[in-house]
């Protein structure tokens, strides 16, 4: 249910860029007390991301009010803090609606409006794809704007790095804006620096510097002195001389809910010339106390109530396989001394709150930084530590190379706990766990673990952990089964299966904790069901005895269906010269929707009512 918008009669009056707009000037500080209320109670009735958000309120109201945007393309990185965008581009009424099935991307998305000009969920693709845009504003001549909006948590990735090079090399019109919400690069904001930031943007400061630099551009000596003068005079008020290395010009910091500066400022910036960087302070979480005071516990939220100022306790029961991983991962820690944590800025997420604080000189947090992770993990190895690097399966997909080149390749025993493997539900296609299982098995020295259960996702990180090799334990986003995971740890037999139901006719092979789901289709067609356990290396010897004994094969995994387990099992045995028919369930080639896990699964015909209807067609087709 949307929020009545009659009870925020500026907001009313801005349902697009262009309404916006043509409000005045000394209305928009009212128009942000309104839109960052609104955003609060429209999530707390829909769940999602929250805490992003409030903090961008009134950079979003500046940014569109500036730019001409659609015409001028505003690029958010990640899109965690554009709830308010999506609010102010015409989607006011549909908020209540996001990260939910048929309602708004959780992100910025193409198909979704013309205002969100690149699709994202992965965090650092901002710059390089407004250069992209620049390039092409230059050649175009129509005098179109370009803007990216980036983090200081998604600035730490190589690849923005890498652009902001290519930006300063080609030196093309457009502007950076940083959003530094953490204190990461400077906290000195406040009416000096707003009113720094308005001069150095202003054209009588622009004409000088750049008039200057053209006088002496004949005398590399002064010149030379001048240069570092500048630099010496910059360093002193604002901590520019990173970016203008990397031949921006670089504007701030400025509080960024000042909004009457940040539109002052904007305006200056607009007409210049070349690659512009504003660095501006936000408070994430900014106008609601709890989510300031805990801005990571209020990034993404449930339901809940807004005026009792706390989120709903969890209610127990099951432990996720994220907590399942983290127990682990201490209790291996005290045995051994060399096992070292690692993650790429997912330390709750991927359950090593309890580890950082219990080994924090174990413990790294690479920031958003996968293929550094991966590479410092095999510099680890290399010196005899045993690192595991705790990531997301979709994070994972960002450091392919690294895992081939710098671990597979060496054969390093650097194991993989790769968290939200399969269907993550509400955040949709760009976090779908849905091609590690495709990537993985084609990597030589992988060995690579699906756990049907809490146990057997314990017993596989130790297995990997004993391995003397690079190895990968994949396990789905969420609660397990409720089986009770052993503190004793045993060594698994590397590409050994188990048979879970002894049937005849049909051979169910599950992969990970699909086998559950599966289940009622065994006890209902009389089947064998199997526990695959490790996808490489296969239990070869178990499939082929099934083939000798049994008519078909079905596969069943949570992952793509090309290039997957199943694609393995088909390989087997057309190997082998066995012409069975062979049924591959999984996920079909197509990037799966948001929704929650339970609503996706039962799409695609993967929950147990799905799987045993599929397994009857096809027996009767």
């Amino acid at each position: 249910m949307s929020v009545d918008i009659s009870d925020y009669p500026n907001l009313a009056l801005a349902d697009t860029p262009v309404e916006l707009r043509s409000l005045p000037f000394e209305r928009l500080p009212v128009l942000c007390n309104e839109l960052r209320e609104y955003l609060l109670r429209s999530v707390s009735r829909s769940s999602g991301h929250f805490a992003s958000g409030l903090g961008t309120v009134e950079l979003t109201v500046a940014l569109h009010y500036v730019y001409n945007t659609p015409f001028d393309r505003l690029v958010w990185d990640v899109g965690h803090q554009a709830y308010p965008h999506k609010i102010l581009t015409g989607r006011r009424d549909r908020i209540h609606t996001i990260r939910q099935k048929d309602g708004l991307h959780p992100f910025p998305w193409r198909e979704e409006s013309e205002y969100d000009v690149l699709s994202v969920g992965h965090s650092s693709t901002s710059i390089g794809a407004a250069l992209g845009m620049a390039v092409a504003a230059e050649r175009e001549g129509l005098g179109r704007k370009v803007v990216a909006v980036i983090g200081d948590g998604a600035i730490t990735a190589g690849m923005a790095f890498e652009a902001l090079n290519h930006a300063g090399d080609v030196h093309k019109d457009m502007l950076v804006v940083l959003n530094d919400n953490e204190m990461s690069i400077s906290e000195n904001v406040g009416a000096l620096n707003n009113h720094l930031a308005r001069l150095m943007s202003g054209k009588l400061y622009t004409t000088i510097r750049e008039g200057g630099k053209k006088v002496l551009a004949g005398l590399p000596p002064v010149k030379e002195l001048a240069k570092r003068a500048e630099e010496h005079l910059k360093g002193m008020v604002v901590p520019g001389t990173l970016f203008e290395e990397f031949g921006f010009n670089y504007i701030g910091p400025i509080d960024g809910h000042d909004i009457h500066a940040l539109v002052e400022t904007l305006r200056n910036m607009r007409s210049l010339k070349g690659p512009q960087l504003l660095h501006v302070k936000t408070k994430k979480g900014k106008g609601y106390e709890p989510a300031e005071k805990d801005p990571i516990g209020y990034h993404a939220v449930p339901k809940f109530n807004p005026d009792e100022c706390a989120l709903p306790k969890s209610a127990g029961g099951k432990p996720t396989f994220s907590a399942i991983f983290g127990q682990w991962l201490c209790d291996i820690a005290a045995r051994d001394e060399r096992v070292v944590g690692i993650t790429p800025a997912m330390r709750e997420g991927s359950g090593l709150v309890k580890f950082s604080q219990q080994y924090p000189d174990r413990y790294f947090d690479v920031a958003i930084a996968e293929q550094h992770a991966v590479t410092f993990a095999a510099g680890l190895a290399i010196a005899g530590q045993k690192p595991v690097v705790a990531i997301y399966s979709s994070f994972l997909q960002r450091a392919y190379d690294q895992l081939i080149h710098d671990v597979a390749l060496q054969e390093l025993p650097v194991l993989f706990a790769i968290d939200r493997a399969g269907l993550v539900g509400a955040d949709g296609p760009t976090h779908q766990g849905a091609f590690d299982i495709s990537f993985l098995r084609t990597v030589p020295n992988m060995v690579v673990m699906t756990p049907s259960d809490e146990n057997e996702c314990r017993q596989m990180l130790y297995t990997g952990y004993q391995h003397n090799g690079p190895a990968a334990v994949r396990y789905p986003r969420g609660s397990g089964t409720g089986i009770q995971a052993e503190s004793e740890m045993q060594t698994l037999a590397l590409g050994k299966g188990r048979v879970v139901r002894e049937g005849k006719g049909t051979a169910i092979l599950a992969f990970g904790t699909l086998l559950h789901q599966a289940r009622a289709a065994a006890e209902a067609l009389d089947a064998t069901l199997v526990d695959m356990r490790f996808v490489k290396p296969m239990d070869e010897a178990l499939v082929l005895e099934l083939a000798a004994t049994h008519d078909q094969f079905v596969t069943l995994e949570d992952n793509a269906i090309m290039g997957g387990a199943g694609s393995a099992v088909n390989e087997l045995l057309m190997g082998a010269r066995l012409c069975k028919p062979v049924l591959n369930l999984g996920l079909p080639d197509r990037f799966i929707e948001q929704g929650t896990q339970e609503e996706i699964y039962a799409l695609l015909g993967l929950d147990a009512t799905g799987i045993q209807a599929s397994i009857e067609a096809w027996l009767q087709a």
